[in-house]
């Protein structure tokens, strides 16, 4: 099977055919010439008349080929015989009937060599080419469908990858809905109008996510329109006595790409553990820059003051998991004591 378009491969093929036309014609002609010729074009007509014929069988042989890929050589081998045999007489009864048909037409006489020594002369000649084609076209076929399985391999690839971060981040949701019931459920016998509130927060908030987890990606505003009425959640919680949250973002930063529901659970750590180990004032800031083919994300929180986990629990287990399947190591995170507070620090490619 040859490419869909002719578009795609015709002009490149009468183009070879045409540069191996033309050198023949040019050597034969100097041979032409040197045995006293007198019509110049005749060279061409004859190598030309055999490249035309080399190049439509070419075609034919090609489709063969593909047709018999993949049978039991019991079967290729007397197809491919009488194929060899076709293609000698084909070749010689068109080219001579060019041949003729030019000659008639420019009232000359054309007298071929005799048919035995004919036969024998060009079915020397178009064996070889028939081999050089059969193994040209094996080649072809091969390279084909070697790019074809590479074209599998990656979109399976590429579809196993796409439900592992569908699975990462379906695991971003039952976490977060858990802790936050908690905290809405302390409040059940507190203030029950303050609870109602959150909980109307709340649902509000998982259809928006929900409605980004479908898209897989979005720009960091939209993450930070979903991170918002979580905070709002926590400090309706907390109060400000307890929590303050500053974020710091420009335009270009808040432009760019990044998996959907990433830092819900960073945020959510940040604040909600911090929070609860301690009774003063727990700081979250989070900061977002743009630099060049990189967005960088910093979250920074002063609650905690014990040594934290080495992978940072579930929460950044799966932040990790899920940059690691979407953009390999492209994609950096860094979590650890920094400036006496404790930093995530999040780099994604963009453009990717």
């Amino acid at each position: 099977m040859l490419p869909a378009s002719p578009r795609r491969w015709l002009p490149p093929y009468l183009a070879g055919l045409l540069a191996m036309g033309l050198l023949l014609s040019f050597a034969a002609l100097q041979d032409y010439r040197r045995a006293g010729g007198r019509h110049a074009w005749e060279p061409f007509l004859w190598e030309f008349s055999s490249i035309v014929m080399v190049g439509l069988l070419a075609l034919v042989l090609h489709q063969l080929v593909g047709w018999l890929r993949g049978r039991p050589w019991t079967q290729q081998l007397p197809a491919l015989l009488f194929a060899a045999l076709l293609f000698n007489l084909l070749h010689v009864a068109g080219m001579f009937g060019l041949r003729l048909a030019v000659y008639a037409g420019a009232g000359l006489d054309y007298q071929p060599d005799p048919l035995p020594e004919l036969l024998l002369y060009e079915g020397a000649k178009d064996l070889v080419a028939f081999g050089f084609l059969l193994l040209a076209s094996r080649g072809f076929w091969a390279a084909q469908a070697a790019a074809a399985q590479a074209q599998e391999l990656e979109r399976t690839r590429r579809e196993l990858a796409e439900a592992r971060l569908a699975r990462l981040a379906e695991q971003v949701q039952p976490h977060f809905l858990f802790n936050s019931l908690n905290l809405i459920s302390s409040l059940m016998y507190e203030d029950v109008e303050r609870a109602d509130r959150l909980l109307c927060e709340l649902a509000g908030l998982l259809r928006a996510s929900l409605a980004a987890q479908e898209q897989g990606e979005h720009t960091l505003e939209a993450e930070l329109a979903l991170v918002q009425p979580f905070l709002n959640l926590m400090q309706a919680r907390f109060g400000a006595e307890r929590l303050q949250v500053q974020i710091e973002t420009d335009a270009e930063a808040r432009a760019s790409r990044l998996p959907a529901l990433l830092l819900l659970a960073p945020v959510e750590n940040a604040i909600k553990h911090d929070v609860a180990r301690h009774a003063g004032l727990v700081r979250v800031r989070l900061q977002a820059q743009r630099r060049a083919d990189q967005l960088c994300l910093q979250l920074d929180n002063d609650g905690v003051r014990e040594a934290p986990p080495v992978d940072g629990g579930l929460g950044l287990r799966n932040l990790r998991e899920r940059l690691q399947a979407r953009y390999g190591a492209a994609a950096q995170v860094e979590f650890g004591p920094a400036e006496g507070l404790m930093r995530l620090r999040i780099t994604i490619p963009q453009g990717v």
